[in-house]
């Protein structure tokens, strides 16, 4: 594929950031995921042909469940968020049905721990609203399933607007000792609050299933182009 820079007689070199945000914008990110792919299936079936005489298959299926599970591991040590900032979230939200799950043949196994890195941090950036969305899901399926847990929110939060309603009934911002006094009792009794019905634990378990899916989904899901052709006239 012929490489769209120009040439540069001064030999000028381009910022690793400048030069992602390029490649995102021109899709050559989803040329470099696969081809990887491709490159890799090559490697791996010329490997497998020269050393199933000298391997036996049931040592071979077994460095490669490894190498798989080598893979997944190395997802967790990772910062999916490292190359996210506010503008992702400002966008629109991508389509959940041809975008974010798309179909059949838009997954597959990463076939290193750097490519996975590349679809992370790369899918995680496109799909941030999406994987938002998931999380509050997450964390409502959870909250349905712990009403203790939903009472001590909402308590928690009648007890603020109820500090708001006081202060401003009987304006309490005259009295700023009185104010600060009144928010800390509100703060100590939230916190009695929100721990005693195990809000914590309830966010806490929407938190570990929205990154483990997050994490699997943008690790398995291919790169696509981020703007689509527009067609001909």
């Amino acid at each position: 594929m012929p490489m769209a820079f120009s040439s540069n007689p001064l030999s000028l070199s381009v910022p690793d950031a400048a030069f992602e945000t390029w490649l995102r914008d021109t899709g050559y990110l989803e040329v470099v995921d696969r081809r990887t792919s491709d490159l890799h299936r090559l490697s791996s079936g010329g490997d497998s042909s020269s050393t199933t005489a000298s391997i036996p298959s049931n040592s071979f299926f077994f460095v490669s469940i490894l190498s798989h599970l080598g893979t997944l591991l190395s997802l967790f040590t990772l910062n999916p968020f490292s190359k996210l900032t506010s503008d992702d979230f400002s966008g629109p939200t991508p389509s959940w049905t041809l975008a974010f799950v798309g179909f059949c043949d838009s997954y597959s196994f990463p076939s290193s721990s750097s490519q996975a890195r590349l679809r992370v941090h790369e899918n995680v950036k496109r799909y941030a609203r999406n994987y938002a969305t998931l999380f509050i899901i997450c964390f409502a399926c959870t909250l349905y399933q712990m009403p203790i847990a939903l009472v001590g929110l909402i308590s928690s939060l009648a007890l603020w607007d109820l500090l708001r309603f006081c202060s401003d009934k009987w304006r309490v911002d005259r009295y700023p000792v009185v104010r600060q006094a009144l928010i800390h009792t509100v703060q100590c009794a939230t916190a009695v609050v929100l721990f005693c019905s195990n809000v914590q634990f309830a966010l806490f378990c929407a938190l570990g299933v929205s990154y483990a899916v997050m994490i699997l989904h943008a690790s398995f899901r291919k790169l696509t182009p981020a703007k689509q052709p527009t067609p001909a006239r």
